[in-house]
């Protein structure tokens, strides 16, 4: 037999073969199908592995709540503000996840709002010292901090909503300044927002304007299922 014959030969033996595998594989990919169908399962198994991977790829959040000059040591300022301090470095430094921040931004007509009608203090003008977020904290976070200027943040669940589009979120960790004020409303907008998403306060990384509107803030947000920890 000619060496042409021959390769011509094994050319169609292994177009033969390489016919019959694909065949065998379709056949099974389909009978995976129609099991998944008779099981009453609209996706199939492909869709099924890829949902589950996602469970073991979700996000952390971590938002720190206006860790700002003037709440800490400066117009607003407290010793149990300016204790947190080191607190919630550590938090940042440790937590495995995505860290955000909102920064407080008021303007110099402050005092002709209605925060400022009830609050007469200015504080937290915007590009002044006091507006600045402390800078040790600053220096840890890489997000562009999300600039609020009411006590609840209307961007801060849009930012959030953007990266769950890109990635699914786990949960959600609050700490910062004040409890009783930013924090906890917050932490309400958020839970209307995304109400099947755990939302976390960690206590010891919070600070109230006193300690007893820090502790009946607590309360309240547990009574609206937040998860408070570190008491």
């Amino acid at each position: 037999m000619h060496d042409l014959e021959q390769t011509q030969i094994n050319y169609i033996l292994g177009f033969k073969n390489t016919i019959v595998k694909t065949t065998l594989r379709i056949r099974f990919f389909h009978a995976m199908i129609e099991n998944s169908s008779r099981n009453g399962n609209d996706r199939d198994l492909f869709f099924r592995e890829e949902e589950d991977l996602g469970r073991y790829n979700q996000m952390k959040l971590l938002i720190v709540i206006d860790m700002q000059n003037d709440f800490i040591d400066g117009a607003l300022g407290t010793a149990e503000a300016a204790a947190i301090v080191p607190k919630v470095i550590a938090k940042i430094k440790g937590f495995d996840g995505t860290v955000l921040a909102t920064q407080d931004t008021h303007y110099e007509n402050y005092l002709t709002t209605q925060e400022g009608k009830n609050l007469p203090v200015p504080h937290c003008i915007v590009n002044t010292e006091g507006w600045q977020i402390r800078k040790e904290i600053a220096d840890l976070i890489s997000a562009e901090p999300i600039i609020k200027e009411t006590f609840g943040s209307s961007r801060l669940p849009e930012r959030i909503r953007t990266l769950s589009d890109q990635e699914a979120i786990e949960s959600i960790t609050l700490v910062g300044l004040c409890t009783d004020i930013c924090v906890i409303s917050n932490a309400m907008v958020l839970k209307a927002f995304f109400p099947e998403l755990p939302i976390h306060v960690d206590a010891s990384c919070c600070a109230g304007v006193t300690r007893e509107s820090h502790l009946q803030a607590l309360e309240a947000m547990k009574v609206c299922q937040m998860i408070v920890e570190n008491e």
